[in-house]
Parts: C-alpha cells; sequence; structure tokens
C-alpha cells in the first residue's frame, strides 16, 4: 500500500499564563498546554491503507487554531480518504439445495419407462386406485367404450359373451369410458357402469372415464399405442379399439373398432393356452 503522511497540524500560539491568571478559566481543549511560556510541539507521523480501486469513504479532521486572546476556532478540513473494502461475497454461505422431487406415483409413470401394462395404477369408477400387477397371469383386453356409439350394442353384447366363457380360464376384459369421439360417453361414471350392468349384463370392471388421445392421454393409454401402433398411426381412431395383451402384460395384438369381439377369439384362446 501507499504511505500516505499526515500533515502537521498548525502550531497554535499559546497565551502566556501569569500569577493571576485563573486557570480555572482556561479554555478547555486538547490544544491547552502543559505549562505557561511553552509551544506545542509540532506532530507528524505517517499511516498505510491498503490500495484499492473501490468507491472511498472521505474522513474530515479537525485542525484547531488559537488566537492571540486564546479563543479557539475549530475549523474542518478534508485531511484523507481511503476505502471501506466492500462485504465479500464469496464468504456467504451458499444457498441450500432445492429438496429432491416428490416420486411420481406408478399412475403417472412415463409411458416409455414402463416394460408391461403390470406397471401402471389406474383410478375404477368409483375413483379408488387400482394396481393393475393385480392381473399378473392373466390374459386382458382392453376396450375404450361409449354409450351412444353406433357399434354400442355389438360390442357390448359379444364382449359380454366372450368374459362369460374365458373368465374361469384367466380371462379378463378392461373397459375404459372415454368421450373423446362424438361426445357419446357424456354420463357419470355411476351412470355408465349401470347402463353397461343393467343393458348388457357386463360383468367385468368398467374403469374411471379417461383420455385416449393427446396430451391428457391416461398413460395407459399412452404406453398401449406406443406398444403397438395402429394402421394409420398410433393414435385411437374411434370408440371400441381393442388391445390384447398377455399373462405377462405385454401387448400382443390391437384391433380397430370395427372388429367384432367373437372374430378375436382365437387369438384369445392361444394366450390362454387352451385348445
Amino acid at each position: 500500500g501507499a504511505t500516505i503522511p499526515i500533515p502537521s497540524p498548525t502550531l497554535c500560539p499559546v497565551p502566556r499564563w501569569g500569577a493571576t491568571h485563573d486557570t480555572a478559566a482556561a479554555p478547555r481543549s486538547h490544544c491547552r498546554p502543559q505549562s505557561p511560556n511553552s509551544q506545542l510541539p509540532r506532530l507528524g507521523c505517517s499511516y498505510k491503507f491498503p490500495s484499492t480501486s473501490q468507491s472511498s469513504t472521505a474522513f474530515s479532521f479537525l485542525r484547531f487554531s488559537a488566537s492571540s486572546s486564546a479563543r479557539y476556532r475549530p475549523r474542518t478540513q478534508p485531511f484523507l480518504s481511503f476505502v471501506l473494502p466492500a462485504p465479500d461475497s464469496a464468504t456467504s454461505p451458499p444457498p441450500p439445495p432445492p429438496p429432491p422431487p416428490p416420486p411420481r406415483p406408478r399412475s403417472m409413470a412415463a409411458a416409455s419407462s414402463a416394460t408391461s401394462v403390470h406397471d401402471f395404477t389406474v383410478k375404477d369408477a368409483s375413483g379408488k386406485d387400482v394396481d393393475l400387477s393385480t392381473y399378473k397371469g392373466k390374459v386382458l383386453l382392453i376396450v375404450n367404450v361409449a354409450s351412444q356409439c353406433g357399434l354400442t350394442n355389438s360390442n357390448y353384447t359379444e364382449l359380454a359373451q366372450l368374459y362369460e366363457r374365458y373368465k374361469d380360464q384367466g380371462f379378463e376384459i378392461l373397459a375404459f369410458p372415454c368421450n373423446q369421439f362424438g361426445g357419446q360417453e357424456p354420463g357419470t361414471n355411476e351412470e355408465i357402469v349401470q347402463f353397461a350392468c343393467t343393458r348388457f349384463k357386463a360383468e367385468y370392471p368398467i374403469f374411471d372415464k379417461v383420455d385416449v388421445n393427446g396430451s391428457n392421454a391416461a398413460p395407459i393409454y399412452k404406453f398401449l399405442k406406443s406398444s403397438k401402433g395402429g394402421f394409420l398411426g398410433d393414435s385411437i381412431k374411434w370408440n371400441f379399439s381393442k388391445f390384447l395383451v398377455d399373462k405377462e402384460g405385454r401387448v400382443v395384438d390391437r384391433y380397430a373398432p370395427t372388429t367384432s369381439p367373437l372374430s378375436i377369439e382365437k387369438d384369445i384362446k392361444k394366450l390362454l393356452g387352451s385348445s
């Protein structure tokens, strides 16, 4: 750092103090002489301050002078400037790391990371979670259903027939209502279940209403479509599209909405291992 000499203060002429002078009336000051007929010594010293380019804070020091009448008048004079260093940000403690994200439920698992239908959890018509791993060892036919479609009567009727024939051999139908095609499934879950069970004697499980296409598509349907693409792309084309799943949860075939359930009976029997 640079050495900056501090200028000497102005000499203060000191009044003579006689025997009759009232020392109690003498002015109180650090410049007051210690004995009569003496003069203040000339002061000189130097200090070292760190050299810096940052903004500085100026300090002013008082310089005193005494007149012949021993009256002291303080005057201010800029004397010395130096810098107060800014706080070092490097010494500040680092911010705490963000908390880890909560684990995603299986129902929200990305379709690309799943290897089986059994990796998913869906909701039933009453809103309760259903772990599809409970269907391990069973052959599944997954269908998006609707109550007001031109294909409703034929498909619901034949689905009931298939289920009645093979339910005791390890066959299960999973029905997912969907209102994305012509708004043909507008009812509530309760109304949909009542319609299918009352009119078509559906005994297989009917799940919560879902989207099968688009950004809000149910994860299970994203997986189904990525496993078996359709003739004109992966998207579901209409109500009653069908996916056949083997006992290990792998998608083995996909059928168009116009394919009747009874026409795929031979494929179901093959997966069941029956003649």
